[in-house]
């Protein structure tokens, strides 16, 4: 079992997917093969298509999202082709097996008005490393960038001359180009010389770092996130995500093409940039409820 666990594993990283999503597909199937186990007392080769259908109304039953579900099937299916491949299977058993439909919300935005609210807190605060929240806060809405993106920069990913940001993505080999504006640009110079160069320590490569020197963390960067929106008064609840939906729902409904901020964005597949069309649908439904003498 751990031989064919750690060839799936291998499998994986040859379809260059990234780190956390081999860790989701690994930990869907050890659920899985558990099940089986303890379940059903089958042996994952003799698993059926109707075992799969079961398994999938367990899930629904304990109030499993639909993404969720599909995420489960997905990696059941890479594992099972796997196992085709290795011509232990001579059939996938999660094939024609429903995928249930995941409904999109529309996710949360802050107006234009709330964006400059929020990054204006840095410059209002007297501590130190407020220059740093500044350029952090200024490239997140200027880029989009995730977190893991963000707090994973190296000062080398930051040409300040030609306006730019070199980011791996969510899988190292799949890099982009993102531009940065000139406001980005300024908090960043600021950071830089100002604060980061002075107390860089180990990890001289960081461009984004705490109070010790060190490289900054995910959960650094939400605390700071959540810091200045409370300083803001806004009552949204904002996270770092929040900033990147912002990000791709303003550029939209100002002009900007839809594969233009697929790009910038990272994502694989456009349809996951198409839900910001419908932010942009309400710019219109607002101009109509404004100026409509019926609305």
């Amino acid at each position: 079992m751990e031989k064919i666990v750690e060839g799936f594993e291998k499998y994986l990283y040859s379809k260059e997917l990234s780190e956390n999503s081999i860790r989701s597909y690994l930990s869907d199937v050890f659920k899985f093969l558990s099940y089986c186990k303890s379940d059903i007392q089958k042996k994952f080769i003799n698993v059926n298509r109707k075992d799969i259908v079961t398994y999938v109304d367990i899930l629904n039953a304990n109030n499993k999202s639909a993404s969720t579900v599909s995420r489960y099937l997905s990696s059941l299916k890479s594992f099972y082709t796997f196992l085709m491949y290795e011509g232990l299977m001579s059939n996938n058993p999660v094939y024609k097996v429903n995928v249930p439909k995941s409904n999109r919300n529309i996710p949360e935005i802050l107006t234009v008005e709330e964006i400059d609210k929020l990054l204006e807190q840095p410059s209002l605060n007297k501590s130190r490393m407020s220059i740093r929240d500044k350029a952090m806060l200024e490239l997140l809405y200027a880029t989009g960038m995730r977190v893991s993106e963000i707090i994973a920069l190296d000062i080398k990913n930051v040409n300040l001359n030609l306006g730019y940001i070199h980011c791996s993505g969510k899988n190292a080999r799949k890099s982009r180009i993102i531009p940065i504006g000139t406001l980005a640009k300024i908090s960043l110079l600021n950071y830089i010389y100002e604060l980061r160069n002075p107390m860089v320590s180990k990890n001289k490569e960081a461009l984004f770092i705490n109070y010790t020197g060190n490289r900054l963390t995910r959960q650094g960067f939400w605390k700071i996130v959540k810091k200045y929106k409370r300083l803001a008064n806004i009552e949204k609840d904002i996270t770092p995500q929040t900033l990147r939906h912002s990000f791709a729902a303003h550029l939209l409904k100002n002009g900007a093409d839809l594969k233009s901020v697929q790009k910038m964005l990272g994502h694989s597949d456009i349809s996951t940039t198409q839900i910001y069309l419908q932010l942009k649908d309400d710019k219109i439904k607002d101009v109509y409820d404004k100026t409509h003498p019926r609305a």
